[in-house]
């Protein structure tokens, strides 16, 4: 599993119904994309949610590397690339997936967490802790899904969670989901990774 965000910072005054009519139009061409789990198209919007900024920041988890690669490469991205500019691409490498009591339902809203690889742990009590964190998150009421990853090159740890309400028991940043494409939700190997 491999988990996948860019974030295009909008101004200020941008207008946000932009984002929500092209998610509405282009979303669903990658509900059947092979090698996606997931894919949330996710939006903050300027002063709410004690959002500081307009943010569109979509966040995958991919089956496989092939369906990533095919995206960035194949034609999907570049729609993207062309509207807003490219962004620069972050990349986690998947810990653990855990689907949660309202899996089926539709998200709104996610959360997201990034923490630093504190210097000097012992990686895998780091690890197991994650793992745990995820464990915990899909266990909560309201919860679809969890899933949490780590970039190696920044040995930074992101934490993912996906929603049905808008007051979620998790810590991070607070995004409104506009849509969620999942045709590979299913094959995703669940619990710890390794």
């Amino acid at each position: 599993m491999h988990a996948m965000q860019y974030e295009l910072t909008l101004p200020s005054d941008y207008d946000m119904d932009v984002v929500r009519a092209r998610v509405a139009r282009v979303g669903h061409l990658l509900d059947d994309w092979e090698g996606l789990g997931f894919k949330t198209y996710l939006m903050r919007e300027r002063g709410v949610n004690g959002s500081p900024v307009n943010q569109y920041a979509p966040f995958y988890l991919w089956n496989t590397v092939e369906g990533m690669n095919g995206f960035l490469w194949g034609g999907g991205f570049q729609g993207l690339s062309n509207d807003f500019g490219r962004p620069s691409v972050r990349q986690w490498t998947g810990l653990s997936y855990e689907e949660g009591g309202a899996a089926g339902s539709p998200g709104r809203w996610a959360v997201r967490r990034r923490q630093p690889v504190p210097d000097g742990a012992e990686l895998a009590d780091v690890m197991a802790d994650a793992v745990g964190g995820t464990e915990r998150l899909a266990g909560e009421d309201g919860a679809v899904w969890a899933a949490a990853a780590v970039d190696t090159a920044r040995w930074e740890l992101v934490h993912f969670s996906l929603w049905t309400h808008e007051a979620p028991e998790a810590e991070g940043e607070l995004f409104e989901v506009l849509h969620v494409s999942a045709p590979g939700r299913g094959r995703l190997p669940r619990g710890r990774q390794w």
